[in-house]
């Protein structure tokens, strides 16, 4: 090779060398469904990684609006999670495709399903579109329950680590200690809920998870069926039997009407409590634990 095509190589060489040196020490761009799940990269990846976070958290988190800055968010990711169990199809494989990033697809190492670690609840025996928005793989709203979520922790920590092992130590380390902190909290949360005999009505059936984990228990929704509003001789037969068997609670999620559930409570004396049901529905609910803390005080009527 002559001399001058010889530096020529050398330094474009070195440019790339450069590049790639720089890429490493980057953070990794990681692009999450909901705000839970971007809590919990931002606490386990710490300053390793840069997170964005496709639903603001104060919608309903099956239909989010598409906005084509997740396109490119997505085109730029080393890693895409999600809750699974259907919550985000609605949105999520569409902006996979158009982001053209193979390294996120599903069956990737950068595509985390979060849902495959977790005991499912409300898996259908059958599909029927007269029983509403059913969702095929089971209820997908396990976030409710922390104790599914230190699960959650773990699979995040670990698909850190395969992506990025020279800070898998870091990942770990973090992870651990989140780990700790939300055992802890679940002791509390149980003690808080213990001895009171709650029964409730929701409006859709986000519950079955956090009722199963802390012993509430759930006696009916104002939807009759997932997705679908109820009619006036629908209410009036939940009406009914709130009174005979006397359920003194109604819990509306933060991204519903209250007109209904106020209706409801108006007629049957039952305490109704608005509540998110992920990070940042509310504006008390800054991150995964100031989100349970609101969930189980409202429950416990220490709003």
């Amino acid at each position: 090779m002559k001399p001058r095509r010889l530096i020529s190589f050398l330094r474009g060489f070195a440019a790339l060398l450069f590049v790639g040196v720089a890429a490493h020490g980057a953070p990794l761009k990681v692009v999450a469904t909901v705000p839970d799940l971007a809590d919990f990269a931002t606490c386990i990846g710490g300053d390793k990684v840069e997170v964005f976070t496709l639903a603001s958290g104060k919608e309903d988190p099956h239909n989010v609006a598409i906005r084509p800055s997740m396109v490119t968010r997505l085109a730029q990711a080393d890693l895409f999670i999600e809750m699974g169990l259907g919550l985000e199809h609605a949105y999520a494989p569409a902006l996979l495709a158009e982001s053209r990033n193979r390294k996120i697809q599903p069956g990737c190492p950068g595509h985390l399903d979060c849902s495959r670690g977790i005991a499912v609840r409300d898996v259908p025996k059958s599909l029927d579109r007269s029983e509403g928005d059913v969702h095929p793989l089971g209820n997908p709203h396990y976030n409710t329950d922390p104790g599914r979520m230190r699960v959650v922790i773990g699979e995040i920590a670990a698909r850190l680590s395969e992506i990025d092992p020279a800070d898998a130590a870091q990942f770990q380390a973090n992870a651990k200690q989140l780990a700790a902190t939300l055992d802890a909290k679940i002791v509390e949360w149980k003690r808080k809920l213990a001895g009171k005999n709650i029964r409730f009505v929701s409006y859709h059936p986000v519950w079955p998870y956090f009722a199963e984990r802390f012993g509430v228990q759930p006696a009916g929704t104002i939807q009759p069926k997932p997705g679908i509003e109820p009619g006036p001789r629908y209410v009036e037969e939940l009406i009914a039997r709130m009174k005979a068997e006397n359920v003194l609670l109604i819990v509306k999620e933060s991204f519903y009407s209250d007109r209904l559930p106020r209706q409801i409570a108006a007629a049957t004396g039952a305490r109704l409590v608005t509540v998110p049901i992920q990070v940042h529905a509310t504006k008390e609910a800054t991150d995964y634990i100031a989100f349970m803390d609101a969930v189980v005080n409202a429950f416990a009527g220490k709003e």
